[in-house]
């Protein structure tokens, strides 16, 4: 167990970090609100918007790394803050959707990818 645990905030990672986590293992949890999640997700993500989030944890894993995961980072931020205090092994997406989909994270979704 770490300090960081008591201090209630996670490190964040880069999307190029993130990426090579959940070849590891690690689970990405969205926590946005459904529309947003609708039109573009990470494949393989759990939603849990950040408002269910603590009311929901059971249905997350206890034995795996959880990447928090939003639109921009700030959000995802205090999810991780959360299931840090829970006590799960966690760390936040920094730039979120944006930063992921800068560094061409795969995306899944009704929203047309704009890359070429």
């Amino acid at each position: 167990m770490t300090v960081r645990k008591y201090l209630g905030r996670p490190r964040s990672v880069t999307a190029a970090e993130a990426v090579e986590l959940i070849a590891s293992g690690a689970l990405v949890v969205d926590v946005r609100g459904e529309r947003e999640r609708a039109r573009q997700h990470v494949p393989g993500s759990r939603h849990v918007p950040l408002r269910e989030l603590e009311a929901r944890a059971d249905e997350l894993p206890d034995d795996r790394l959880l990447i928090t995961f939003c639109t921009g980072g700030l959000l995802s931020r205090g999810a991780a803050s959360v299931l840090a205090t829970l006590g799960f092994e966690v760390v936040n997406l920094a730039d979120g959707l944006i930063g992921w989909r800068a560094a061409g994270g795969p995306l899944e979704g009704s929203r047309p990818d704009p890359r070429p």
